[in-house]
């Protein structure tokens, strides 16, 4: 039977979205070592088409903020990552799987995440305005971090709901 890493495992199950922020700030080294864990994601070809905005001003989380439809909450965070992808074939999975390495690095941290819809919003070219994008770059994905102050447990579909062996 192979070995398991149970904390990664856990950390991987017990990861939330997180809403409700601590003032806290979150220290540069950890936002450096989570940016890092996204970098490391699986790619298409090797390309890592990604750059990673990271965002501790309270007026550019306010402005970005602002413009969403579901992100008011970024507002109140202590820090926004902005995950950026050149228009490759394959930037969306390549940007996914760099966002989601970003999460479970950040909660690995005791941190609080929630991922923010970027691409194909209709906001996303404010946004990259507001961050000063070149053009050719993508809009993946928003996330809003810090120190969670919720807990939240929404219910999860259990693994005889989803899980099929063979076939449908």
């Amino acid at each position: 039977m192979g070995q398991t890493n149970n904390t990664l495992l856990d950390t991987i199950k017990k990861r939330r979205s997180i809403r409700i922020f601590k003032k806290e700030k979150v220290p540069e080294y950890i936002l450096m070592d989570i940016v890092d864990c996204g970098r490391l994601a699986p790619t298409a070809r090797n390309l890592q088409p990604w750059k990673f905005v990271i965002i501790t001003k309270a007026s550019t989380l306010e402005k970005i903020a602002d413009v969403t439809d579901h992100g008011k909450f970024l507002a109140q965070a202590p820090c926004g990552i902005l995950v950026f992808c050149e228009d490759t074939k394959y930037y969306l999975e390549d940007g996914c799987a760099a966002t989601e390495n970003i999460l479970i690095a950040a909660c690995a941290y005791g941190l609080g995440s929630c991922w923010i819809a970027g691409d194909k919003k209709p906001y996303t070219k404010k946004i990259c305005e507001i961050v000063k994008a070149p053009d050719g770059w993508k809009l993946v994905s928003i996330i809003a971090l810090g120190y969670p102050a919720e807990d939240p447990y929404p219910s999860k579909k259990s693994l005889d709901e989803v899980l099929l062996w063979e076939n449908w």
